[in-house]
């Protein structure tokens, strides 16, 4: 049944292009999620935004619990929770109900075992939706201060906890240490060889290919990464509306990417 909805969207990517190819994504996972509805029982709107509000604050809470890691929190910190707020787009009442979520991760009585366990339970079965976490814990604490001292051992016992593996964390900082947008050869001897083939390279890894893989591969890398961050695909498992922005961000890098890599191998 998948086969229909990809079909549908690789016709717009063809006729519109790169710059349609997102639009084409989008569309053709929804003639998907229509069809495997017919065929699957979809978790009903309450248990959905009951999933959103605990995934909302655990992440926040978490946050500010990674942030006071050293015991204490920086502006600098303060100020990458912040921005995440904002690049997620959060409005003023969820930006406010982040604030105190990420000040009630920061006080000496929070208890993060029992924040993961609930998380996890409603998480369980959704891989994609904890590793979406993950990413935000991983943007943060790099603005934050770059997963310095016991930030970054204590993300991977909080990773850990959550089932996602050391390579897999490793490659989730690889990835969003790549900035958005940078996936566009400029034109010939505008730019030097070297720049050229590190983009190529930063391609490869937002997919989670090698240039060793063949075309058929690499198609199937992508493919798959498309999956694990399609915002229709993680607000069904429930992702809360006012974090699709984090999944759209990382769908549009992978398609960059991947044209990238297309163009270079003449797919």
């Amino acid at each position: 049944m998948r086969y229909t909805g990809k079909v549908v969207g690789g016709l717009i990517g063809m006729f519109l292009g790169p710059v349609g190819a997102l639009a084409g994504v989008l569309i053709g996972h929804q003639v998907d999620e229509h069809l495997d509805r017919q065929n699957a029982q979809l978790p009903g709107p309450e248990e959905l935004e009951a999933i959103g509000e605990r995934f909302f604050r655990a992440t926040f809470r978490v946050m500010g619990y990674l942030a006071k890691a050293d015991g204490r929190v920086s502006e600098q910190e303060i100020s990458a929770a912040r921005a995440v707020m904002a690049e997620l787009r959060l409005d003023a009442a969820r930006v406010q109900q982040a604030i105190e979520c990420f000040t009630a991760g920061k006080l000496s009585g929070f208890d993060l075992t029992a924040e993961l366990a609930d998380l996890g339970r409603a998480c369980m079965g959704r891989p994609d939706l904890v590793r979406v976490f993950i990413e935000i814990q991983v943007r943060a604490a790099l603005s934050g201060n770059n997963l310095h001292g016991p930030v970054r051992p204590l993300l991977q016992r909080i990773a850990g906890r959550l089932g996602v593996s050391p390579f897999e964390l490793a490659q989730i900082e690889a990835v969003l240490r790549i900035r958005g947008g940078s996936f566009h050869y400029a034109p010939a001897g505008a730019e030097p060889r070297a720049s050229q083939a590190e983009k190529l390279a930063q391609a490869y890894k937002v997919l989670e290919a090698g240039p060793g893989d063949s075309d058929q591969d690499v198609v199937k890398a992508y493919r798959r990464q498309l999956s694990r961050h399609h915002p229709d695909k993680l607000k069904a498992n429930g992702l809360p509306e006012s974090m699709i922005e984090h999944a759209k961000q990382r769908t549009q890098q992978i398609i960059e990417a991947y044209e990238l890599i297309r163009e270079r191998r003449g797919i």
